[in-house]
């Protein structure tokens, strides 16, 4: 039956992963620990507490689940709603405290761009250590005694995450389009669906044969959020949509201009909303309905003392420290997907974003203000 239930609920996650999937805040126990075992720290998104624990499977630990309002680590934490309060409250209410003589909790490394170390450990004793960014790396993690290899800091976009991810997109649109299309169209309810499942499984599968033509820093045009040169990655799946349609309707001989126009409306849709925004469904891009996307990851090296932080937290490995020298240095700032990390954890203020027009945008401003989804900075308790 745990069996079966797990499954369900990966199932159902990855259906709906675009949708909060709570899980009560609590401590759980893996396997048989003691009051020196280690304590891990995640978000209540369902989908992620049963990977960490199916990672955590045969270690002897604590798991604290932390409310981030049923949302993934990254994005909460990002979005202001996986914050401070909530990794003190856990930490305050969950009894893990007379469970382990210790006073150290690993946390989720995506989770560093909202979550201040200093402000945990002034206000519990608590010290902070960043884990791994993906859970199955948690046990190698902790047998180098719980420090991370570069591998195990930088995020990538595998097969099976791209699955995913055609998976979220493509079960909900292609319901809403079949709803819509049995009112209106439904002799096209089939193949709507299959349009917006193969297309999505597309637009993702194929994601390293056109990635390095994206362009983070362009200019967005109306809802052409990614484009090769030019042209639009949508626009050529178009116009290769349309072209096997003529082709295949003028075989049987039923090709007609109404028939042409309806696709081309429906697919262009579908195209458009399934890649409206492709960088931002992507762990390697900042999304393109980000402004921040323009921003620029300045290090001041007089502020800097090589406490390493950034190299840390940083998902894209931009940054080498140096420490005979005690300074860091950006070798990969190319690489730099202004998720605010670093800027957030530098316990030196060395770290601030710069804008196109050299405005300084302080590291208090990014530690207060939070990403809403469209990219803009709120404030949010």
């Amino acid at each position: 039956m745990s069996f079966i239930y797990d499954t369900v609920v990966e199932i159902v996650g990855t259906l709906f992963r675009f949708a909060p999937f709570p899980q009560k805040p609590e401590c759980i126990k893996i396997g048989n620990p003691d009051e020196n075992s280690p304590v891990f720290l995640t978000c209540n998104f369902r989908l992620t507490v049963r990977r960490v624990k199916r990672a955590l499977k045969g270690m002897g630990c604590y798991l604290l689940i932390a409310n981030s309002r049923g949302v993934n680590v990254w994005c909460a934490a990002t979005g202001g709603l996986f914050t401070n309060h909530d990794i003190i409250s856990i930490l305050k209410t969950s009894g893990v405290e007379q469970e382990v003589h210790h006073r150290r909790v690993i946390l989720p490394q995506l989770a560093a761009t909202g979550i201040e170390t200093q402000v945990v450990q002034k206000k519990t004793g608590w010290k902070v250590l960043w884990g791994p960014v993906c859970a199955k790396d948690i046990p190698e993690f902790v047998q180098k005694n719980f420090t991370k290899t570069a591998q195990m800091r930088q995020v990538s976009f595998p097969f099976l995450q791209r699955m995913e991810m055609a998976l979220a997109w493509a079960f909900p649109m292609s319901v809403a389009a079949a709803v819509l299309a049995f009112f209106v169209w439904e002799n096209a309810i089939l193949p709507l669906v299959l349009l917006i499942w193969g297309t999505a499984f597309l637009i993702f599968g194929t994601f390293p044969l056109y990635s390095h033509f994206l362009r983070p820093k362009a200019k967005r045009i109306g809802f052409i959020i990614f484009d090769f040169g030019r042209g639009g990655f949508q626009l050529i799946l178009l116009a290769l949509f349309l072209l096997g349609l003529s082709a295949y309707e003028y075989y049987l001989g039923d090709l007609t201009t109404d028939l042409l126009f309806r696709w081309g409306v429906a697919s262009l849709i579908v195209i458009l909303t399934i890649s409206l925004d492709l960088m931002g469904s992507t762990p390697v891009f900042k999304s393109g309905l980000h402004e921040e996307r323009l921003l620029k990851i300045t290090l001041d090296l007089e502020k800097c003392l090589g406490a390493a932080f950034c190299e840390s937290v940083c998902p894209m490995n931009c940054f080498k420290v140096d420490f005979s020298r005690r300074k860091a240095s950006m070798p990969r700032a190319e690489k730099c997907v202004q998720c605010g990390a670093c800027v957030v954890q530098c316990p030196f203020d060395a770290l601030y974003f710069k804008s196109p027009n050299n405005e300084m945008i302080p590291p208090e401003a990014i530690r207060r203000f939070k990403l809403n989804l469209m990219g803009k900075r709120l404030i949010r308790v």
